[in-house]
């Protein structure tokens, strides 16, 4: 059996867009076959593209060489069939084009096919790294087609938007300086410059203030970025912003024309009718409630500070918390005490352990008695006013962590409560809760390096008011920086950035950066600003991140299309690889591998 040609047959339609108007017509499709059906006589093929699958019919009154041929495929062989539609005798209301079929008149095989690996078949079993090692097979499967069509239409949405609102689209260079001041860079060696080193980008952030100072006051790119980091569920070593950028503007400006972004795209991609303005929560509000800088506001359990009611506490864990300049929180799982059990709740210390914290403090209020791992320790007062603050019930679960770190009791906390919806199944299903989180601390102190690292980025504003802070309290200052956050995720973050000369220096001084360090990595920006720099700031949204939140999915690696691993490695093409030796002479470059 050969591979038939084409000889001027041409695809009149796609598979799965083949519609009860089409009875009567003579059409042509081709695609992949998904299963054929022998039942003597008779014949059935359901043949499949990106679009759907349409059934094949043939039958005794089939040309005998057609027949033949028909009953010779297996899975995946590439076929093209050309006959007239008609209307289905047994309908099929699980597909799109169950009213119809194709009597098939002729019949060509365009590429055979091996048996595949895995089934070809909507949310396969199969494991991820099967999948990834046979990614052009797992990308045929119908989920997998629809996040690769939804990710099309969300970039299709993004460019007709910011063109509509006057943003034209600007590519940046790939191949960049190294700069500080963020996560580990990806270095590209230079031939032509023997032992110097491009670094791909990050991100655009440089260059697209570049273009405000050059008077390209509304920019966005589709823009390609690179971090060597450790990898986790929503992170790769690349992946894609949606970035932008606007002149003359102030925090409100950016947030609004971002709004509207998000009404836009998932107006026209999922139907959704998203309320605008956003709620607005300051940084300190959300680590105080919900014990994260993205809190998911879907569900309650919001985080209860305890520490001013047990300031004068006798127990131990508390006092000691309290003492080292921490806190003393909990949450109010209300109604749970007959699913929190004992056995839970040692599994919820376990998991809170791995944030850090030392353990989960509990009481379990049931119909026949209370439980507790902690009131005894209290004093008659300090229970009663502990309950009463948490507003406790029969039927509630008390869950507290204690540490002299605070970073320590949000982490624990807000972890917690996200483990607890879904545990609990407290999360409505189809919701999108969209906020920002604003007035964000410029800085963090890095414990390991040993002082203060930018919040977001270098270029960050300070608030007006709080710019006397940076050479005396750097730890109080303000950021006029935004995160926008959707079902506990940041979609997307930005900032209003540094516009004075002078002002940036100091900012640089407060990272510890020396004049002459400022000089050799950011030179070029400082001599920029001498020739006049508008106020501007931007924002740049996580394309694969937002993918996944609008599809529901659990990783960004089901929305791109040929993801990395945990280690960063490709399983499809076996890369990162070696290379051969006389390249690397041609760079200059001589290994010299850790011992294994």
């Amino acid at each position: 059996m050969g591979v038939d040609k084409l000889n001027g047959m041409k695809r009149t339609h796609y598979c799965g867009e083949v519609t009860t108007a089409d009875i009567g017509s003579e059409i042509v499709v081709c695609g992949w076959v998904q299963k054929r059906r022998d039942l003597g006589t008779l014949l059935f093929i359901d043949l499949r593209d990106r679009t759907g699958i349409v059934q094949l019919a043939f039958s005794d009154k089939t040309e005998k060489s057609v027949f033949e041929k028909a009953l010779s495929v297996r899975a995946e062989f590439v076929v093209m069939a050309k006959g007239a539609v008609k209307q289905r005798e047994s309908v099929n209301a699980e597909l799109k084009t169950g009213e119809v079929e194709i009597i098939v008149e002729e019949f060509k095989i365009l590429a055979k096919a091996e048996t595949p690996p895995f089934e070809i078949v909507e949310n396969s079993g199969v494991k991820e790294e099967l999948r990834l090692k046979y990614r052009y097979l797992d990308l045929r499967r119908p989920d997998m087609t629809e996040a690769l069509v939804t990710r099309h239409k969300i970039v299709k949405a993004a460019r007709d938007y910011y063109d509509r609102n006057g943003f034209l689209e600007i590519e940046t260079p790939v191949l960049i300086k190294s700069t500080p001041e963020g996560a580990r860079d990806y270095l590209v060696p230079s031939r032509v410059h023997p032992g110097a080193f491009f670094a791909l980008p990050q991100s655009p952030q440089l260059y697209k203030q570049m273009l405000m100072l050059s008077g390209f006051d509304r920019y966005m790119q589709i823009a390609r970025c690179f971090r060597d980091e450790d990898l986790r569920a929503d992170r790769q070593p690349e992946f894609t912003q949606i970035d932008l950028e606007m002149s003359f503007v102030e925090p409100d400006d950016v947030m609004a024309v971002n709004e509207g972004f998000m009404k836009y795209v998932f107006a026209n991609v999922l139907g959704v009718d998203i309320e605008t303005p956003f709620v607005r929560m300051p940084y300190r509000e959300a680590m105080e409630k919900y014990g994260s800088d993205k809190p998911d506001t879907r569900f309650g359990l919001q985080l209860t500070d305890l520490s001013d009611l047990l300031a004068e506490t006798g127990f131990k864990v508390f006092a000691g918390a309290l003492a080292g300049g921490g806190s003393v929180r909990a949450i109010n799982v209300k109604g749970a005490a007959k699913t929190l059990t004992r056995k839970e709740i040692d599994k919820l210390t376990e998991f809170v352990k791995t944030y850090r914290a030392k353990g989960l403090a509990f009481t379990r209020l049931t119909e026949e008695a209370a439980s507790s791992s902690y009131e005894k320790f209290l004093s008659e007062s300090e229970r009663q006013a502990v309950r009463e603050r948490l507003g406790a019930q029969t039927g509630d679960v008390l869950l507290l962590v204690a540490d002299s770190k605070n970073s320590v009791v949000f982490d624990a906390l807000g972890a917690l409560r996200c483990e607890l919806a879904k545990r609990l199944d407290l999360i409505p299903e189809g919701s999108f809760q969209l906020l920002w989180v604003t007035e964000f601390p410029l800085f963090e102190y890095d414990e390991e390096a040993g002082r203060y690292v930018a919040k977001h980025h270098p270029f960050t504003c300070p608030f007006d008011e709080d710019i006397p802070l940076l050479e005396t309290a750097p730890e109080k200052v303000r950021a006029k920086a935004y995160d926008m956050v959707l079902n506990g995720c940041e979609v997307g973050g930005g900032s209003i950035r540094i516009n004075d000369i002078e002002l940036q220096r100091k900012m640089f001084k407060a990272l510890g950066f020396s004049e002459e360090q400022a000089a050799a990595q950011f030179g070029f920006l400082m001599e920029a600003f001498q020739y006049g720099a508008p106020p501007h700031g931007g924002l740049a949204f996580g394309l694969d991140r937002l993918v996944m939140l609008m599809m529901g999915k659990d990783s960004i690696r089901d929305v791109i299309a040929f993801p990395k691993v945990q280690n960063a490695s490709e399983l499809m093409t076996n890369c990162p690889a070696e290379v051969d030796v006389q390249q690397l002479r041609d760079l200059c470059i001589q290994l010299d591998l850790p011992q294994a």
